[in-house]
């Protein structure tokens, strides 16, 4: 049903006065002119309905589409259901249309035959892999400390690195401060990470960045200095799809977590400072800190009943 507005209730009103008193009172009272009393009532015929707006729309343009065109994107649009509008567009132009883009898709959407494309097909994640022990698989990323937090004029400017490496089974977590970060940085974090963790390495999984890889690179075939440190310790690499960080999702949601609880309340007046705090905030905080997938213990708790039960 349709409302009914405020402009039909006053031009309703303003007729009835003025049958009653006239059209010059009422043009007084309801402060408008004559001319516009006359042309509503000769619209109204009982019904409020009448006292509706008309539409302003014109009844033909100078420019719509001839007979002609409108044919020939009927029959082309038959042909061609399934071509979006660009693709459409060309095919007509080939044949004569010369109307412009925008003037077909107003066209196509007012005549309800745009392409309907069928949806992308649901991305459906494959089951996560639990592990089964500390050391199976650990994930490792680099974090680039935020600018806001070098106040000391000396390192403004410079860049300050965080390397992580979470286990996967435990949560238990190394950082490491670095002023670089290449292969070499990544190389000298593995051989730190391998005399922190208390039990073997089986697998160190990375992203595809330099600093680990030469998978996209031109020296693709030749080992970094990052893997061959990785070889040496027996230990296996593996890197996650491109362009997919959720795949190192444990490693990216504990930089989520540095920037809420560490960066946000931290400054740094020189990279030793910053070592020295990441290092502190690391084995008090994080390590010690109770997490839901954990039952609510701690990754040192979870790594230390691991220990007693072998």
């Amino acid at each position: 049903m349709a409302t009914i507005t405020q402009d039909m209730r006053y031009r309703l009103s303003l007729i009835k006065y003025a049958e009653r008193f006239g059209v010059t009172k009422a043009a007084i009272k309801y402060k408008t002119n004559r001319q516009y009393i006359y042309r509503w009532k000769r619209r109204y015929d009982g019904s409020i309905e009448s006292l509706r707006d008309r539409s302003r729309r014109p009844h033909h343009h100078p420019n719509q589409q001839t007979p002609e065109e409108i044919k020939l994107i009927f029959d082309m649009r038959r042909r061609n259901p399934n071509a979006g509008l660009v693709v459409f567009w060309v095919k007509l132009k080939q044949r004569g249309y010369s109307r412009s883009i925008p003037g077909l898709y107003r066209f196509l959407r007012k005549q309800g035959i745009m392409a309907v494309h069928p949806p992308n097909p649901k991305y459906i994640p494959k089951p996560y892999e639990q592990m089964d022990y500390p050391g199976q698989r650990i994930q490792v990323d680099v974090k680039f400390v935020p600018s806001a937090c070098l106040k000391n004029p000396k390192v403004i400017g410079k860049q300050f690195f965080q390397y992580t490496a979470i286990d996967e089974y435990s949560r238990w977590r190394f950082v490491e401060a670095f002023e670089e970060h290449n292969t070499y940085s990544s190389a000298m974090f593995i051989e730190h990470l391998v005399k922190a963790f208390p039990l073997p390495i089986q697998c160190i999984q990375t992203d595809n960045g330099a600093k680990f890889t030469n998978r996209f690179t031109t020296h693709r075939d030749k080992p970094t200095l990052f893997q061959v440190h990785l070889k040496q310790h027996g230990i296996r690499h593996k890197v996650i799809r491109p362009f997919t960080p959720r795949h190192n999702g444990k490693v990216e949601r504990s930089h989520r977590k540095d920037n809420e609880r560490f960066y946000a309340t931290h400054t740094f007046y020189s990279f030793e400072d910053f070592a020295k705090q990441l290092k502190v905030y690391n084995r008090r905080d994080y390590n010690n800190f109770p997490m839901r997938p954990l039952g609510w213990k701690s990754p040192n708790q979870v790594l230390k009943d691991y220990l007693a039960s072998v």
